[in-house]
């Protein structure tokens, strides 16, 4: 039977706290059969992770897939670089914005789609301090609004009775 849907894996929160996402794309990842094994257990961390374009593939490097439990010598190496399956023209689109300068390839989340390991890679812009700050400052500004939303309607509610 054909596993349907998306199932996410884990998720690199704090990436979207560091970097400015301008673009995301999703890509296949070339595993080997004990690291699908023990993603499909949930175990996984991109804390570290990052990719990188080398002669003209893409490569996730930092991801922590932890070796398969009842594997045996046929097990994987946790933290070994692993390619990102693109298309050759999204590859090329990708090696002229990370030239253009201060752009980083950032993998946002891991997930099964359909039965296949797919990995939410951006091209990003990292954050400076004050950045943060004021993105905090608009998010409480936002959340205050939404309050005060809340209390006349329910304001409003009352009167109505």
């Amino acid at each position: 039977m054909k596993e349907k849907g998306n199932k996410v894996i884990a998720q690199n929160r704090k990436a979207r706290h560091d970097y400015t996402v301008l673009d995301t794309y999703e890509t296949g990842v070339a595993l080997l059969g004990t690291e699908v094994k023990s993603l499909r257990l949930g175990r996984a961390s991109l804390v570290d992770a990052f990719a990188t374009v080398d002669d003209g593939e893409v490569w996730l490097r930092g991801l922590h897939i932890p070796e398969y439990f009842h594997g045996s010598w046929t097990n994987h190496e946790p933290r070994r670089t692993r390619k990102l399956l693109m298309h050759r023209a999204e590859i090329d689109r990708l090696i002229g914005k990370i030239k253009e300068g201060g752009l980083s390839l950032v993998p946002l989340s891991l997930y099964f789609s359909d039965g296949k390991v797919k990995c939410e890679l951006a091209l990003a812009k990292g954050k400076k301090a004050y950045d943060k700050r004021t993105d905090l400052a608009k998010r409480d500004a936002q959340r205050e609004i939404a309050r005060a939303y809340g209390r006349a309607a329910k304001g409003r509610a009352r009167e109505m009775r």
